[in-house]
């Protein structure tokens, strides 16, 4: 990560900061008919495929929306690196990682500067992030407009806010729910009174067991490429101990019903959703993710998985409409990324060759050629298949940088599963209407980030020493994604034109009727708002 990148953090806010007088000047009137809470819900590693595998069997929330909602079938991240950080950035943004600034997780929210409250945990804060988001577009037409945001995951609570100070808590691992001091110094009551229930304790000893019955899923559960080869047998024994259960909760379905709980309790706390303003709840379900990462897209727990979310979400909604009156209320869902499938497992389904890329080893070896050549320090950074040259450290070395470069793409693209391998500055020449992937990695890499290489796996091909199933390419698997509107706003039906998720926000903004403050790269999706 280069100082000019962090450095230019300050200078994007305050750029972003002084658009707000323009954007107030510019904001729709309000015609008395927009939503007095706008609910965004995220699903953490959510495909879309999920909808149609598992539909018989979604009774609940998810079916509810699915079957009910304006459901974009053929909706996408349109960035490269598919992870949960740039995801949850473009999700209430309406922009891409480039603009959002957010990169990857670990460049994402993780703050030093930052503490939790009462620990738990290490500190998180927005401060990469770049622009604003809708709650920022509400305030400004209304500064009344308030925000909750709840998730298992730090930077699933804190970046669909941006950088606004609201209301957002996450999941510490001593089992409560808590924020940083970037939002507060204390706790509120409510939250307190919330973790003092001890939720998650209460579960020690018992056993995640399947919620239908064993002949309703066609998976095999005896798949021992699962969860490392540990414990990939129905049912799945929590641990005794109480302490430890809070420590692991986050591996097991009902943390998505703790989160569902965790939210009603501040809507109702909160009174969101009550005044003349339209407020914001933002819920990302995290489980999905941890779930798929152990087992996998095509195992027996991420079906059970997602039977049981359906059940807590449509708890949640069912409650939410106790509380507040439901013609008021609008509600989105999404997904920040999907996932592939165990290298293994699809192996043994497809008869086809396991695909595990050397990546990390080939870069590494390429370090240890250039230190050999006299190079300084580590003359390569690379993290999720961006490789940055530090040309710094060849000074007084017979080594060309652009010679390095080439010796370095052409090893990598000789490695088998290896898509392709881009010079940066090459990208913006591609043919970007029919290069995804060209066009999906110029939308992640902010202008000021410091790149080389961009290396793109084949579909279905993982790198080398990942024991999980995981996601994060650029290919169609980790960035097909649902995404959905329901409520008195949204037509009811099948749209099956392309649709980004940067277009969520842009969305919502139109039925709130209030204008972002910034250009955005979504767009309003007028086929899917109903004409009232």
């Amino acid at each position: 990560m280069s100082r000019r990148y962090f450095n230019s953090l300050v200078g994007a806010t305050l750029a972003a900061s002084l658009l707000a007088p323009v954007a107030a000047a510019q904001r729709a009137t309000q015609s008395g008919n927009v939503p007095k809470l706008v609910v965004f819900l995220a699903v953490d590693q959510l495909r879309a495929d999920y909808f149609e595998r598992f539909l018989p069997q979604l009774t609940g929330g998810l079916g509810r929306l699915y079957r009910g909602g304006a459901v974009f079938t053929r909706a996408y991240h349109d960035h490269a690196i598919t992870e949960t950080a740039p995801g949850h950035s473009v999700m209430l943004s309406g922009r891409f990682p480039g603009h959002t600034g957010i990169v990857t997780n670990s460049l994402g929210v993780p703050d030093p500067q930052t503490a939790l409250i009462g620990g738990g945990g290490d500190g998180a804060s927005p401060f990469r992030f770049r622009g604003t988001v809708l709650i920022d577009w509400l305030r400004m037409n209304d500064p009344r407009s308030r925000a909750l945001s709840v998730s298992r995951k730090d930077r699933g609570a804190i970046l669909p806010m941006g950088r606004a100070h609201q209301s957002v808590f996450w999941y510490a691992t001593d089992g409560r729910f808590t924020t940083s001091s970037y939002y507060a110094d204390t706790l509120p009551a409510w939250v307190q009174r919330f973790n003092a229930r001890k939720i998650p304790q209460s579960y020690a000893g018992k056993a995640w067991t399947l919620l239908l019955p064993a002949t309703a899923y066609p998976e095999p559960d005896t798949v021992e490429f699962e969860n490392g080869g540990k414990d990939y047998v129905f049912p799945h024994q929590l641990p005794a101990d109480p302490v430890q259960v809070a420590r692991t909760f986050a591996s097991y379905p009902m943390m998505d019903s703790l989160t569902a709980q965790m939210a009603l309790e501040g809507v109702n706390a909160m009174q969101l959703g009550t005044g003349p303003q339209t407020d914001l709840l933002s819920v990302s379900f995290s489980t999905t993710d941890g779930v798929g990462h152990s087992f996998g897209p095509d195992s027996r727990e991420i079906h059970d998985q997602i039977v049981r979310l359906d059940r807590y979400m449509g708890a949640f909604i069912d409650s939410l409409y106790k509380l507040r009156d439901s013609t008021t209320i609008a509600i989105a869902l999404t997904a920040d990324h999907g996932a592939q499938p165990n290298p293994e497992v699809r192996a043994m389904r497809e008869h086809v060759p396991a695909v595990r890329v050397p990546v990390s080893a080939t870069v590494a070896e390429a370090r240890k050629a250039l230190q050999a050549a006299g190079a300084k320090g580590d003359p390569i950074r690379y993290e999720e298949g961006v490789v940055l040259l530090r040309r710094e450290s060849l000074a007084g070395t017979a080594i060309k940088a652009d010679s390095a470069l080439e010796a370095i793409a052409g090893t990598l693209r000789r490695l088998n599963g290896v898509a392709r391998v881009d010079l940066v500055r090459d990208l913006a020449k591609a043919d970007t209407t029919r290069d995804v992937v060209a066009r999906r990695w110029l939308h992640m890499l902010p202008a000021d980030f410091d790149a080389d290489l961009v290396a793109s796996l084949a579909p279905y091909a993982y790198n080398a020493g990942n024991t999980v199933a995981t996601h994060g390419t650029p290919n169609d698997l980790d960035a097909h994604v649902p995404m959905i509107f329901y409520g008195p706003w949204f037509n009811t039906g099948k749209f099956d034109q392309p649709a980004l998720v940067a277009d969520l926000a842009p969305t919502l903004a139109a039925i709130a009727e209030v204008t972002p403050s910034e250009k955005l790269d979504g767009r309003v999706r007028t086929e899917a708002i109903r004409k009232r």
